[in-house]
């Protein structure tokens, strides 16, 4: 039988997938390769330091820095059980094709091993979302080793909230349509709550009572154009009670951009902000260069803000996984929003109330993930393209420091290890 060039391209790339697992598989698993070491091991988890953990999605790592001087002062395995997890893989044809599909047509080639940590709040642990296990584990920072491990339903984990008392994590199954609440400790399920096609971002409310969560579709299919936005699948904002479970407000984006003349937009919401009395909320959307403003107790959307699109040329059917933007934090006074334009390379500063902005260019290049430290006065920005993370001064519109990380750095959150980690 002759194969023809598509077979014979399908062959190559089975042949070489099936050829890395089982290098992978031979790879050595030892946490001290990561910067783990028996020093880590004798440390009190009781006495803590502020850090700042860089996930690098694709190298399976995460960079711990120093809160206050922004040094590096370590490196965590976020995959020391890789060798398992392949073998699994590849003695499971169902498995295995999904595996080849998050690389192929989300992870633009490569595998998705860290998406979303947080730590206890004792430092213990890490729980780390990992998307190509489709898997949440929980990592004893001291020793490096697995303390939990949860599977979700479907194929593919992804972005993950903390409570407010850092007691539960919410995180989204992106192909079992499903959020899965969970025990930071132990692992275990407390609950969990239906969603739309691809669910994506969780955030909790200050108070803990609520989640706010929405579901971005098929980001990841090549029919992009208006008339096949039908493809894309359901895509879905809700607030979910945080106690219960039960969905208090759910509803389709699409209406509420045609009720407010933007129904040339997509209605599929990526990261999200809010002010701090959590009435206005502000959605980046997929293929927009800027977000939208939403008035949570009017139910309606009220603005929008255009940023500069530096890539006009470029057609949207190169876009990352559909995002222009992906990437937004508000800063803890409420009246500045920090913004990743991902697409053109930038960060813009943008006044709330008038949507004046200024436009960060030369720092790096595509930037995936943006958030704000706990005084709410600097923002953290992942640059994904140029594997760095920068600290920016939001009153100043500048850059304090740039900090060299691990491969394609995307989620950037603050918590705590062990003093003498």
């Amino acid at each position: 039988m002759t194969l023809t060039a598509p077979g014979r391209e399908w062959s190559r790339r089975l042949v070489s997938l099936l050829f890395i697992s089982f290098f992978a598989m031979a790879l050595p698993a030892q946490a001290g390769w990561f910067g783990i070491g028996q020093d880590a091991r004798d440390s009190n988890p009781g006495k803590t330091r502020p850090v700042i953990f860089v996930g690098n999605n694709w190298e399976g790592t995460i960079d711990v820095i120093d809160a206050e001087s922004y040094h590096k002062v370590g490196r965590i395995n976020g995959i020391p059980d890789k060798r398992q997890r392949m073998t699994e893989i590849v003695l499971n044809p169902v498995r295995l094709v999904f595996f080849q599909a998050v690389r192929l047509f989300i992870g633009e080639g490569n595998d998705q091993y860290v998406d979303d940590m947080y730590s206890t709040p004792d430092g213990r642990l890490l729980v780390v979302s990992r998307p190509s296990f489709a898997d949440v584990v929980g990592i004893d920072i001291a020793s490096g080793d697995i303390a939990w491990r949860f599977e979700v339903d479907g194929y593919r984990s992804d972005h993950m909230a903390l409570s407010p008392d850092g007691t539960q994590v919410a995180v989204s199954a992106s192909t079992g349509n499903v959020v899965h609440v969970l025990d930071v400790e132990t692992g275990e399920e407390v609950g969990r709550f239906p969603t739309g096609n691809s669910p994506h971002e969780n955030v909790y409310s200050e108070d803990g009572k609520r989640i706010y969560h929405a579901s971005i579709g098929y980001v990841f299919t090549p029919l992009d154009q208006d008339l096949m936005e039908f493809t894309k699948g359901e895509r879905l904002f809700q607030v979910v009670d945080a106690e219960s479970l039960e969905i208090i407000k759910r509803f389709d984006l699409k209406d509420k951009l045609e009720a407010a003349g933007y129904s040339d937009l997509s209605p599929a919401i990526r990261p999200m902000a809010h002010t701090p009395d959590e009435r206005f909320f502000y959605f980046q959307l997929s293929f927009l260069h800027g977000f939208i403003e939403y008035d949570m107790e009017e139910d309606r959307i009220t603005r929008l803000a255009e940023l500069p699109n530096l890539i006009p040329d470029t057609p949207r059917e190169f876009y990352i996984n559909d995002s222009a933007h992906h990437g937004i934090a508000m800063n803890g006074d409420g009246d500045t929003l920090c913004v990743a334009g991902t697409m053109s390379d930038y960060i813009a500063i943008v006044d709330r109330e008038t949507f004046s902005h200024e436009i960060l260019t030369g720092l790096g290049e595509k930037p995936y993930w943006v958030t704000t430290n706990e005084t709410g006065d600097r923002c953290y920005i992942s640059w994904s393209g140029t594997d760095q993370m920068s600290v920016i001064d939001i009153e100043t519109a500048s850059e304090i420091v740039r900090v060299d990380v691990g491969d394609h750095p995307q989620r950037i959150r603050e918590g705590k290890v062990p003093r003498d980690w």
